[in-house]
């Protein structure tokens, strides 16, 4: 097994629903470990940063908007493959074709409002900690 670290974001539909507590034992007990977190409001200009690749696509203002709109939670979490294993327990981007017990099939509306973000890959990973966290927020003990 490799441990690995990976970016979540528990997004503001989830966080206007008041399941982040739950979204984070979900995280605690599939074997990851929260190493850094802190709730923030994006500005248009954060958001726009952390979204760059998908600048251009028909998505992105309504996206910006989105992310934008309300109180989010950003962590790292630390784990036996952490990417993946956050990956399923987010289940599918759309809540409509995420597996039963998913994050996103329990909390998600839609495409688009659906609870969280997580890292896809180790250099996005790499990336989007990158992005929010100083690398003296993120040792570890």
């Amino acid at each position: 097994m490799v441990v690995e670290r990976t970016l979540s974001i528990i997004k503001p539909d989830a966080v206007e629903k008041n399941v982040v507590g739950s979204i984070y034992r979900r995280f605690e007990e599939a074997g990851l470990r929260i190493l850094a977190a802190r709730s923030t409001v994006l500005t248009r200009a954060e958001a726009a940063g952390f979204y760059v690749e998908h600048e251009g696509k028909g998505f992105f203002d309504p996206l910006l908007d989105y992310m934008t709109s309300g109180r989010v939670f950003v962590q790292v979490l630390e784990g036996d493959n952490a990417i993946e294993v956050n990956r399923e327990i987010m289940g599918a981007t759309d809540p409509l074709q995420a597996s039963p017990g998913t994050i996103r099939a329990e909390y998600g509306t839609d495409i688009s409002s659906n609870a969280v973000h997580g890292s896809d890959s180790p250099s996005s990973a790499q990336r989007e900690i990158a992005y929010f966290f100083a690398q003296s927020e993120l040792l570890s003990n």
